[in-house]
């Protein structure tokens, strides 16, 4: 197979802006679950993230649903659905007591768990170096976690279960690359999460206000907005080269809530995220080393 051209220097820095565009877009979103989780029930919460998604991609990709709907591999692209909204359940219900900021920094784990669960789903080879970093980084999510102290804790483990479920998602993604098209995943993720969460809400649901509808509405387009500059990040330039700036994730997240909320996360936060983040760009490095060895 012929080996693509390397990405020029105009392409990278493209790549950069829209992953850091990624990770705004992905905070807005988050920052309104976090409004709406303080308000109404989590699975409603959910529900309007997907449904409005749903509406958006419909409206937005109308001629090309019936192609989009096309899969080579149906009950894996449900999989890797049910680990997204799996990973969304998780981490709105985590919103209900911790910040933003906090749960963005302990959603840099699940790079970690991807890393340390390649050997065993995808036969992929890890080195020493490459588990020491892995443990160090959860050295640094027990930081920020601080197991003991109650609500913060409890939420806490609640977004380590959504870094989980990501890092699922990650390598059935990984596993099936190839197989289909970015949108033909994204519009998959996103129906079956309103399909099964419209079937759920009903039991779970208070009305709205009416500006509530709008900051639902506001996610889900956050969301896909979101899921489009990360399509844009990754087609102008490497994932190893635009994945070190998903890590602004953490600005941003600091940025809004103090604006929005009046509130920063507290210096053990910031520990533990340095520490989590100096494992993954550790962990990139020697990716990327290996690949350029191989």
């Amino acid at each position: 197979m012929q080996t693509p051209p390397p990405a020029q220097a105009g392409d990278t820095r493209a790549g950069i802006f829209w992953m850091i565009m990624t990770m705004l877009m992905f905070v807005s979103m988050d920052t309104c679950a976090k409004y709406l989780v303080s308000h109404y029930p989590t699975m409603q919460a959910v529900w309007g993230r997907y449904f409005f998604q749903v509406v958006i991609l419909c409206v937005a990709l109308a001629p090309r649903i019936p192609e989009l709907m096309r899969t080579q591999s149906l009950t894996f692209q449900l999989v890797r659905s049910l680990f997204l909204l799996g990973a969304t359940l998780c981490f709105f219900t985590g919103l209900g007591t911790i910040q933003v900021a906090e749960a963005s920094a302990i959603m840099f784990t699940a790079p970690l768990m991807l890393t340390a669960a390649a050997p065993f789903v995808l036969k992929e080879k890890v080195g020493v170096r490459r588990w020491v970093s892995v443990i160090i980084g959860f050295i640094g999510a027990m930081i920020i976690i601080r197991p003991g102290q109650g609500a913060l804790a409890e939420g806490a483990f609640w977004v380590l279960g959504a870094a989980a479920c990501y890092a699922c998602y990650q390598l059935s993604t990984r596993a099936l690359s190839g197989q289909d098209s970015v949108l033909t995943t994204l519009f998959y993720s996103a129906l079956l999460g309103a399909l099964i969460m419209s079937a759920v809400v009903p039991f779970h649901f208070v009305m709205f206000a009416p500006i509530d509808w709008a900051i639902m509405a506001l996610a889900g387009l956050f969301g896909t907005v979101g899921h489009f500059c990360m399509i844009k990040a990754f087609t102008n330039a490497e994932a190893s080269q635009v994945a070190p700036y998903s890590y602004t994730n953490l600005i941003w997240a600091s940025i809004i809530g103090f604006v929005l909320f009046g509130t920063l996360p507290d210096i053990w936060t910031y520990a533990g995220a340095g520490i989590i983040i100096a494992s993954g760009l550790y962990i990139i490095h020697r990716e990327r080393k290996t690949r350029v060895t191989s």
